[in-house]
């Protein structure tokens, strides 16, 4: 109870004792209290929403290493079907992959070269948190496939290759691509630029990982049957083993189910849209033959396509000759030299080696480039002559020369008094009608099988190869343009920490902080009320 006490003018008041000013005074220093830490819960909380949607985390590496092209942005943004990407490891094994590979270029060139393999976690967050703006959505999660390989019974009904630890799964209705191990190890890889004595790292995952998202959410895949073995044989020498590889891993990276096929297998209509005749080395049988004109007539209704590569030397190939010489094509022994020529990184050969830059003679065959600036590189490309024979075939130069280019036979020096534009690429086509409709199949003759090889093919800031070949066989297929992605330099000096440094640093914000910042409410408010 308040105590009685009379004022100047004899009227008594009540005292308000002083413990009940404390505790008054504490109650509201409380309230204030709870307020606060309040505000921060939902302020968190908030944020946590947002960072599912929206990318709050601020990439502050000089190499934007943390971040999705432009192109990669788009394409998940224009998502319509949800998405499954299971990674068949843990987040921390792709820091003990950087930590590996850093030790062992290290130890066998004798450099310290930057390996954030961390940094593919994030990538993945990045396509997760995009998802939120379109109609499909991207969830990731990490599985330990030894704890449980439910996952690998889940996913092998629509895979026929066998998945392992360390890939990458990447899933939607009942398609799916799995990026397998040494897909997932050179994501991070020794640049274009990167000499013997100056290695430097690029990204080139990104590409990878939005081709996969792609080809799995893709409504009209294209079916692509690679002929690679007469009875069980390769038909090409294992030199040119990298160069068909390069060029199926472009098609089924931008969309493309490609096979591997023998030419004793039945290459029926039903089962592919297009096969491709890489660099034989050898002639094929009449049979033979009949089968792949068959697989292009489809039974008069064509709607078919074939893409033939020539071997650099190959020769007496008489029956292959007969059958592209229906198409009105012929594939001559001389090689096309320009005195004005460009160097070209050859992968498959090791080699960096002169090539003649080409020009586009067939805009239409092409489509729409994204650079037209940049040059496209044929090394050792063989001269293609359009036949004037009588046919139902129409063919048409799609890639030339220059006009200061000069042909040069295998066996002697090229005269280089007779220059002129040389034909690099044909594309021939047979149809027909029906009712209101055009029914036609086609032929792709590119003269230069090392166009295709991955040292120009993955520089696609340097040269335009990838995309004006891509452009050429989606004409031809009917189907969309793909993704062509840049690699991304890394650059050595970043301020981005490592796994450790996260870690200790999510313990400092989360948990230390918080603590200190409760102590020291703590104690200010016991020592307000006992004053």
């Amino acid at each position: 109870m308040s105590k009685k006490e009379t004022n100047e003018s004899g009227v008594k008041t009540s005292k308000t004792p002083k413990n009940f000013k404390k505790l008054k005074f504490g109650s509201m220093s409380l309230i204030v209290m709870v307020l606060v830490i309040a505000i921060v819960v939902v302020i968190n909380l908030m944020c946590g929403i947002l960072s599912d949607r929206y990318p709050l985390k601020l990439d502050l590496t000089p190499d934007k290493r943390y971040e999705l092209s432009e192109d990669s942005i788009n394409a998940v943004k224009n998502l319509d079907k949800d998405i499954e990407i299971t990674v068949t490891c843990t987040k921390d094994t792709f820091a003990s992959m950087g930590n590996y590979f850093k030790q062992m270029y290290a130890n066998y060139y004798g450099v310290n070269v930057d390996m954030p393999y961390e940094m593919i976690p994030e990538i993945l967050d990045k396509y997760s948190m995009y998802a939120e703006n379109s109609k499909g959505k991207i969830t990731v999660k990490y599985v330990d496939i030894n704890k449980d390989p439910d996952i690998v019974t889940r996913y092998s009904k629509y895979y026929n290759g066998e998945i392992s630890e360390g890939n990458i799964v990447v899933f939607s209705g009942e398609r799916i691509k799995v990026i397998g191990n040494d897909e997932v190890v050179s994501m991070i890889s020794p640049s274009q630029t990167s000499t013997q004595n100056n290695i430097t790292m690029a990204f080139v995952g990104e590409s990878t990982l939005t081709s996969a998202i792609m080809s799995v959410t893709d409504a009209n895949p294209v079916s692509v049957g690679f002929i690679t073995s007469m009875n069980k044989n390769a038909i090409y020498e294992s030199s040119y083993a990298g160069v068909v590889k390069s060029f199926e891993e472009l098609l089924s990276k931008n969309g493309y189910d490609c096979t591997e096929i023998d030419t004793s297998d039945d290459m029926s209509p039903d089962d592919y849209d297009m096969i491709v005749l890489p660099v034989p080395n050898v002639d094929f049988s009449s049979d033979i033959i009949d089968k792949m004109g068959d697989f292009l007539y489809n039974d008069g209704n064509y709607g078919k396509n074939m893409i033939y590569i020539p071997h650099l030397n190959s020769a007496n190939l008489t029956n292959i000759d007969e059958f592209l010489a229906d198409w009105k094509i012929q594939v001559e022994s001389s090689i096309i030299l320009d005195e004005n020529m460009i160097q070209a990184p050859i992968q498959s050969l090791g080699v960096v080696d002169a090539a003649v830059m080409l020009n586009i003679a067939d805009n239409d065959s092409v489509g729409t480039l994204a650079n037209t600036s940049l040059p496209i590189a044929a090394p050792y490309n063989r001269n293609i002559t359009v036949l004037s024979k009588n046919s139902e075939s129409v063919a048409t130069v799609v890639l030339k020369s220059t006009d200061t280019a000069y042909l040069q036979e295998m066996t002697k020096d090229g005269d280089k008094s007779e220059k002129g534009e040389y034909n690099a690429a044909v594309i021939s086509k047979k149809e027909t009608s029906s009712g209101m409709a055009t029914l036609r199949s086609n032929m792709l003759v590119l003269g230069s099988s090392f166009m295709v090889d991955n040292g120009l093919i993955s520089n696609t800031s340097t040269y335009n190869n990838s995309a004006v070949i891509l452009g050429m066989v989606n004409t031809m297929t009917g189907k969309e343009g793909g993704v062509t992605i840049s690699e991304k330099a890394l650059q050595q000096a970043t301020i981005a920490p490592t796994t450790g440094e996260i870690n200790v640093i999510k313990i400092v914000v989360i948990y230390v902080i918080p603590f200190i910042v409760a102590a020291a409410g703590i104690i200010v408010l016991l020592r307000r009320r006992n004053k």
